[in-house]
């Protein structure tokens, strides 16, 4: 009965704030705004060019928003790159966000780049050792053995969790230290900044959600490990 009662608050937990972020981009992605001048594409631009970053590239994108540090790119999907709509320019300027982290080489954002590439193999190595302890423990008999199944485990879970708890004050920043008030200096007009706020925090709601749901992931992991 707990595990059922942890399972529905995990999928509470992922599922709806992920149909509420859904629900607040799709609803203010419906029509073009007057005062925009220009697409999310070319907000992104200028505010790169803005702020002397030439060279970083704006790209469209058919895996999702995003701005990665190894080519140096705001990816912006098709709908945001051409649309003139208030979640195109939010997000817009929310990409460009995490490219002035870059540029700055602020803390938390090397961190979180630098983990990213070490998490996949961690996540790898802990899948071989999940994989190979019941094989070993057949061969062996060892009781030793089932630390294979607790270093795995902390592998694939610990650095989904830690990545995630790092990802959240990065995305934070990104949002409402850097792309709001570059939006309310003259981007946007005073009646729009509520709804661009609004999809900002839907947009971080989901790194909270992850991180709710790494956290009890782990949490159910170690507690079946402890056994």
């Amino acid at each position: 009965m707990p595990y059922l009662i942890l399972f529905a608050v995990l999928l509470l937990v992922i599922y709806l704030p992920q149909y509420w972020v859904t629900h607040v981009l799709q609803r203010h992605n419906q029509r073009d705004e007057e005062n925009f001048t220009g697409t999310g594409g070319e907000l992104a631009r200028h505010l790169l060019d803005r702020f002397d970053l030439q060279h970083v590239k704006v790209e469209i994108s058919e895996v999702g928003d995003h701005y990665d540090p190894i080519s140096q790119s705001v990816r912006l999907t098709s709908d945001k790159y051409d649309g003139k709509t208030l979640t195109a320019i939010t997000v817009a300027a929310h990409e460009c966000g995490h490219a002035f982290q870059h540029a700055a080489r602020e803390p938390l954002f090397l961190l979180r780049s630098r983990l990213a590439s070490v998490s996949v193999w961690a996540a790898r190595l802990g899948s071989f050792l999940l994989f190979s302890a019941p094989f070993l423990a057949l061969l062996t008999r060892a009781p030793s053995v089932a630390l294979l199944n607790i270093s795995g485990a902390f592998l694939i879970m610990g650095f989904a969790l830690l990545m995630q708890l790092i990802t959240l004050p990065v995305e934070l920043d990104a949002s409402f230290n850097k792309a709001l008030p570059l939006l309310q200096s003259g981007y946007l007009q005073p009646a729009q900044v509520p709804a661009s706020r609004q999809i900002l925090r839907a947009a971080a709601w989901t790194y909270v959600a992850a991180s709710l749901a790494s956290l009890l992931n782990f949490w159910r992991w170690f507690a079946i490990l402890r056994r």
